[in-house]
Parts: C-alpha cells; sequence; structure tokens
C-alpha cells in the first residue's frame, strides 16, 4: 500500500468512479483509470483505500489526512 498512490486517486477521481474501477477489479477487468502498483492485488488495494477514504471524507466532511489516518489505523488493528 503506498499512500501517495491511494492520494493521487482520491485527488483525481470521484466516488463514482472510483467504485466502478472497485468493481471492475472484482470481475477481473480493466479498472477503465490508471492505477499505480506492482500488480493487480496492489493496484486493488489502492483502490479499496480509495474508496473507503472518499466515503468516509463525504460522509463526515473529513480532510483527506484524516481519513488517511482513519483509514491506516483500521489496517494497523486487523493485522495486530
Amino acid at each position: 500500500m503506498k499512500i501517495p498512490v491511494i492520494k493521487k486517486l482520491v485527488e483525481q477521481h470521484d466516488l463514482e468512479t472510483l467504485k466502478q474501477a472497485e468493481a471492475a477489479f472484482e470481475e477481473g477487468e480493466n479498472p477503465g483509470i490508471e492505477v499505480e502498483g506492482e500488480d493487480e492485488g496492489e493496484q486493488f488495494t489502492h483502490v479499496i483505500a480509495a474508496v473507503w477514504i472518499r466515503e468516509k471524507m463525504n460522509a463526515e466532511g473529513l480532510e483527506f489526512k484524516k481519513a488517511l489516518r482513519e483509514y491506516t489505523s483500521k489496517v494497523r488493528t486487523s493485522i495486530t
């Protein structure tokens, strides 16, 4: 997971576009947007993170940095 890639996705795409890219990855199709990453798994992870962060920003009016902190905290909790 690379934060600069996630930030770029959040800045460049609206929630609907990100959700469409997420669905495309789930179906094994081309996401329709440029997503950086070493492989499809990393690219999918970036899109999932961007969707979560964008949803949090929209729902709670958070700035990117705050939503990102909440996401990374959630990820850390899930892997410990």
